[in-house]
């Protein structure tokens, strides 16, 4: 599964101090695979810890990090035109933006079920707003949105802005994965489960009494027994990316370890 002379574009790819993020292992799976990666973060130091942090790994990596915010129409257009500037091409756009907002309509005000669409559905329309005239000049290009397995089915938090705004990412996904197919642009989605990232320990600590009553219970609710690791997403996410997925288009792919097959939690 070789990128050897693509350049991947990765929106949400920063973690702070290095730590292994959905993003960041997305990024060091495209960067081992032979792709120029440039990450892309609204915090600029967290995507540059991203880009130290795969150069430690793979020191012949070719890697930039970019501030970037995906809410903003302009920000976002002048990350691409940098990327083209320096690279001359965008071959994979890889949106991993996702923010868990908590609380259901009791509790949540409009402005919180608005920022919840903003930052998880609205981002991925505005990248692929303007990487998409890119990828229709080359006649190529592969789309990876990362979704979740809550915009799928209930998992158990009470999160519905979250939920409802990552099925609609899987549902745009799959217009582009038809309105483009003929172009040579492939559009698919990952859904990642439960899966050890800090993410969790940032928004979804406060559905559970400890850090450690969470853990044990995101691994205890997968069928595998344990959660799955951001190498399991990455490692997806290259197949999408890659050659070996050519005629894989409009697919929305769980990462879950089967979850999605298992009954509601809470319910018998």
């Amino acid at each position: 599964m070789t990128l050897t002379g693509r350049t991947a574009l990765i929106f949400g790819g920063g973690s702070l101090d290095g730590k292994l993020t959905n993003g960041l292992a997305a990024a060091q799976a495209y960067a081992g695979a032979g792709a120029e990666v440039v990450i892309v973060d609204l915090q600029g130091q967290a995507a540059q810890d991203s880009r130290e942090a795969i150069l430690r790994a793979l020191p012949d990596a070719r890697v930039t990090a970019l501030q970037g915010d995906v809410t903003d129409t302009d920000s976002v257009r002048t990350c691409v035109a940098e990327v083209l500037r320096t690279s001359g091409r965008i071959d994979i756009l890889h949106n991993n933006v996702g923010v868990a907002v908590m609380g259901g309509p009791l509790d949540l005000e409009v402005a919180d079920w608005d920022r919840a669409l903003r930052l998880n559905l609205t981002s991925a329309f505005v990248t692929v707003k303007h990487v998409l005239p890119v990828m229709l000049r080359q006649g190529s290009g592969s789309i990876i949105n990362i979704a979740s397995i809550g915009g799928m089915r209930h998992v158990g938090y009470d999160y519905p802005a979250y939920a409802a705004a990552k099925a609609g990412l899987i549902q745009f996904t799959a217009h582009l994965a038809v309105q483009h197919g003929r172009d040579g642009i492939r559009a698919n989605a990952l859904s990642p489960g439960f899966i050890a990232t800090p993410m969790m320990h940032q928004q979804i600590t406060g559905s559970h009494s400890t850090a450690e009553e969470m853990i044990a219970a995101r691994d205890a609710l997968s069928p595998t027994g344990a959660m799955g690791s951001p190498e399991d997403v990455g490692a997806a996410a290259l197949f999408l990316a890659s050659d070996a997925a050519r005629y894989v288009n409009g697919v929305c792919l769980p990462v879950d370890g089967g979850f999605l097959h298992q009954g509601v939690p809470g319910t018998s």
